[in-house]
């Protein structure tokens, strides 16, 4: 069944679907909208949550109902990606900033074989911005695009990442990095993040490494494809989850750039393995970069596991 999976089929209904989910994210009022919380006041779902991942679902089914589904709001505890082919979805991946109507937020959207991502899409309805990526295709934006003032809106797509020759990475203090707070904020794998981010941003005379700047765009599908377009040199992040980055990862490896695990060591980690760390496209430097970023990783690491 994998083998006759038509890849660029499945785009084009991922496609659809996100256009759609969209629609109902924009339509939606989130300033009145039933919000709950999940594990604490960080970890917010919506009801408009809900009613996309059931709307994705009913229409991926429809059309592959012999495909497997992993979905954030239909989870269940145990619930593990297997080889089968497996449809991926974060309905909304950016709950808070919806929630307070930032507008750092998308649908993710990938499809799944054998547990590695070969079709992915992620849309921002409010910026329109999607981002999609076909396996040994190449990955792409498409975007709202006016030539002139007075001409009309149009769409340009245009691969990633937008500087076809992009620069060598530097070290961390050449670098922009983005990083999340999550939702946990105690224990060890808080204490981690913490000292991690002061090293980051602290200063070479305290020990630190000086980033030019962290960034949180509140959505780790986001933060994937601003690694994918070059806008970022490297994204850390430990906690989330095969839905937040299954899309992600492939738009940002189609356009060249490279995952790793979050913890020191090892280079190939999977798409379920919750630690991550994306680099964007390079000539050089990609491997030197990951180290260095390994170097102030506190002893241990995340004990984050799938």
């Amino acid at each position: 069944m994998a083998d006759q999976v038509n890849h660029k089929e499945v785009h084009g209904l991922l496609v659809e679907v996100a256009l759609a989910a969209g629609d109902m994210i924009v339509a939606a009022q989130p300033h009145i909208a039933t919000v709950g919380t999940k594990q604490n006041s960080a970890d917010l779902v919506t009801e408009t949550d809900k009613a996309v991942e059931q709307y994705a679902i009913a229409l991926l089914k429809e059309k592959y109902p012999e495909f497997d589904f992993l979905g954030e709001e239909t989870y269940t505890t145990g619930k593990k990606l297997t080889d089968k082919p497996t449809f991926i979805c974060d309905p909304i991946d950016g709950t808070v900033n919806f929630v307070h109507t930032f507008p750092n937020v998308c649908i993710s959207l990938a499809l799944a074989i054998h547990k590695k991502p070969v079709v992915g899409v992620v849309y921002n309805p409010y910026t329109t911005h999607l981002y999609s990526a076909i396996k040994g295709q190449g990955s792409f934006l498409t975007m709202p695009f006016r030539s002139k003032s007075t001409a009309p809106i149009e769409n340009r797509r245009v691969r990633l990442p937008h500087n076809p020759n992009p620069p060598p990475l530097g070290g961390l203090d050449k670098s922009l990095v983005a990083v999340e707070w999550g939702s946990h904020r105690t224990g060890h794998n808080w204490d981690v993040k913490y000292e991690t981010f002061a090293k980051l941003a602290g200063s070479r005379e305290q020990g630190g490494k000086m980033v030019h700047s962290l960034r949180s765009m509140g959505s780790a599908a986001l933060n994937f494809c601003a690694v994918a377009a070059g806008q970022i040199d490297v994204y850390w992040e430990g906690g989330c989850w095969a839905w937040d980055v299954a899309a992600g990862w492939l738009i940002l490896t189609e356009a060249g750039g490279i995952v790793v695990d979050a913890n020191p060591g090892n280079w190939s980690p999977t798409v379920d393995g919750r630690r991550y760390m994306a680099v964007r496209a390079a000539p050089t430097g990609q491997r030197e970069i990951v180290e260095e970023f390994w170097s102030i990783i506190p002893e241990g690491g995340y004990n984050y596991s799938a």
